[in-house]
């Protein structure tokens, strides 16, 4: 049997946990395996996992880094299944698994497994309908197929800057997707106001995802799927659920902007890491378990105040991420442990974590990983405050107090234009007390006034206020 790893022969023995079995191993023999001393023997009875893929998908490095993550579970181990086996042998001699992570690839045949495992994935079809029964939010469309038996559903009627499918009207602009999810051949049609022509986006060729087209006609030859066109800010997100309960999410340049990829200094497209609503959450699971796709990618068009699910992609890793290689691991290898401990009679319990410390490899050994720093400042560039405050006691001022019904509280602020007309009447007369501020001249008032009744007049600010005689009323007066 011919199986893959991730670690080499003279690592073996330094690996903890279960393992990944590597091409050639089980060709070496059992005896030679008994030689080995430094060899540690995995526990009786493993849980196999399998991973049926072709191999450009299952030595990826996602794939890779997850595996390899996957193996330090103590009773996990992982078989990957070579693309010679897959394509040329029968079914009853693949590896026997006992969890099969599984999806679709390009080139290989749709086979039943003759000993059923626990199934980790499933291959998505209809992605449309399924989103609409689930009451999951998507860009209104029609379907176009062209198919000589289905005439019914092959209606198009193209204007100038409309089309007309099925009977459902499409303004400019649109999306044309093809009804084949492997064709990405997606074309964003302009109406005349804008320019005309179409946008026509393509799996990323180098720097470049789309080029504009002068051409306004949609295709007259195959299926598509005619889209409302949703304006957005520029940005794609991408979300990466691993179960129902996980998932993680980024956003990327648009294609549809001006087709040219972002890229940092390793070649990489730039990702921006993003935080998803508790309504986006929700999507997240309910994709998940609508399709049946444990690890899945879906994307979202942010638009109008709303998250628009556009595709769903299946089975789908994040690129250079360590948190998510980690997190993905972590998730799925419960997830088999979980389902499948308590049939092999292991004793395993989901592991409590006190505490995640993030902890991450740099070129002076490992640190702690400062996340994130949050504060809440409030600038100091402000106009001061235009205020007045002083003691009173004319008894105009006494007259107002008790007019709007001041000494219920014995506070009294006044904020309507007829009352801070009012205020600038009473203080033109004669006030025996100065201002215990000065702040120079005084011109009218057109915020509020606060007064304060003082049935013992001002408390002392100081002992050399000793000797002043007390009044017997007064009022504090702020501007």
């Amino acid at each position: 049997m011919f199986v893959v790893g991730c670690v080499d022969e003279d690592h073996r023995g330094s690996e903890e946990g279960g393992r990944m079995k590597n091409e050639g191993e089980m060709q070496k023999g059992e005896e030679e395996e008994e030689d080995d001393q430094d060899y540690d023997s995995p526990p009786e009875r493993q849980i196999v996992v399998g991973i049926c893929s072709m191999m450009k998908k299952s030595k990826s490095k996602p794939m890779t880094q997850i595996m390899e993550r996957l193996c330090k579970f103590e009773y996990i181990t992982v078989v990957i299944f070579p693309e010679e086996v897959i394509l040329n042998q029968p079914v009853d001699k693949w590896p026997l698994c006992d969890c099969l992570v599984s999806f679709h690839s390009k080139g290989t045949n749709q086979r039943t497994y003759v000993h059923p495992p626990y199934t980790i994935n499933c291959i998505r079809r209809e992605v449309y309908r399924i989103l609409q029964e689930e009451g999951i939010d998507l860009p209104r469309y029609a379907v176009l197929t062209r198919d000589p038996d289905r005439p019914e559903e092959c209606n198009l009627v193209e204007g100038e800057d409309h089309v007309e499918v099925n009977g459902e009207v499409f303004p400019k602009p649109f999306v044309e997707k093809p009804v084949s999810a492997e064709d990405h051949n997606v074309y964003v049609y302009y109406p005349t106001s804008a320019g005309g022509g179409s946008q026509r986006l393509f799996r990323k060729i180098g720097s470049r995802s789309s080029v504009y087209s002068p051409e306004s006609c949609v295709r007259k030859t195959g299926s598509y799927i005619y889209e409302e066109f949703m304006p957005t800010d520029g940005t794609d997100v991408k979300v990466y659920t691993v179960g129902p309960d996980y998932a993680h999410a980024e956003a990327r340049k648009s294609p549809a902007l001006d087709g040219k990829v972002e890229r940092d200094s390793e070649g990489k497209e730039i990702r921006y890491p993003v935080m998803l609503s508790a309504m986006e959450k929700l999507v997240a699971r309910k994709v998940c378990l609508a399709f049946k796709q444990t690890v899945c990618g879906f994307d979202l068009l942010r638009a109008n105040g709303h998250s628009f699910v556009c595709d769903v992609n299946g089975f789908s890793f994040v690129k250079n991420s360590m948190k998510y290689y980690d997190d993905c691991a972590k998730v799925l290898g419960n997830m088999v442990m979980r389902e499948l401990a308590p049939q092999f009679h292991i004793p395993w319990s989901i592991p409590l974590e006190a505490e995640d410390i993030p902890i991450v490899p740099t070129t002076s050994g490992t640190m702690m990983e400062l996340r994130c720093v949050i504060a809440i400042i409030r600038h100091g560039d402000r106009t001061p405050k235009q205020k007045m405050k002083m003691e009173v006691r004319h008894l105009l001022f006494f007259a107002l107090f008790e007019k709007y019904g001041g000494y219920k509280s014995g506070k009294l602020k006044l904020k309507k234009p007829k009352q801070l007309q009012v205020s600038p009447s009473i203080s033109s007369f004669p006030i025996t007390q100065k201002p215990s501020v000065e702040y120079g001249h005084f011109s009218g008032i057109n915020r509020k006034v606060q007064l304060t009744y003082l049935p013992n007049g001002q408390p002392k600010a100081s002992s050399e206020e000793e000797g002043r005689e007390e009044s017997s009323q007064a009022y504090h007066v702020h501007d």
